[in-house]
């Protein structure tokens, strides 16, 4: 029984918690779309930030030198996970999304939180 080794790490492209939270931000863009015109600079806004810095948080950590480092960004990633998670709920209960729109969100970033946090578990361990 052969094992194939694991495909190298070339680009923060390549990581499966960043193609997922890009996954995630295209979702979140096309959720807030519909919000109120008067939230465009409240919540809209600080949704789609804290979705977008999700993957650029990734990205950048991958981009380091180090391993603590990039747990670092890692973990600010995470952050703005809980951060999107937060207000994601809050235009729940302001009904500016759907409770559809919401399972489908959430779907997805439980499954970026999971992916980060045995990212994170990982390289800890590795120390």
């Amino acid at each position: 029984m052969s094992s194939a080794a694991p495909a190298q790490i070339k680009s923060h492209r390549d990581l499966i918690a960043w193609q997922k939270s890009m996954d995630l931000v295209v979702l979140v863009y096309k959720a807030t779309e519909g919000f109120p015109r008067h939230e465009l600079y409240g919540l809209t806004s600080q949704i789609r930030r804290a979705a977008s810095s999700i993957p650029a948080n990734i990205a950048e950590g991958q981009g380091r030198r180090s391993k603590s480092e990039f747990r670092q960004f890692l973990g600010k990633a995470r952050g703005s996970l809980l951060e999107l998670d937060t207000h994601l709920e809050l235009a729940l209960r302001l009904t500016y999304l759907t409770g559809a729109q919401y399972d489908r969100i959430n779907q997805n970033l439980t499954e970026v939180t999971r992916i980060l946090n045995g990212s994170l578990r990982s390289l800890t361990s590795d120390l």
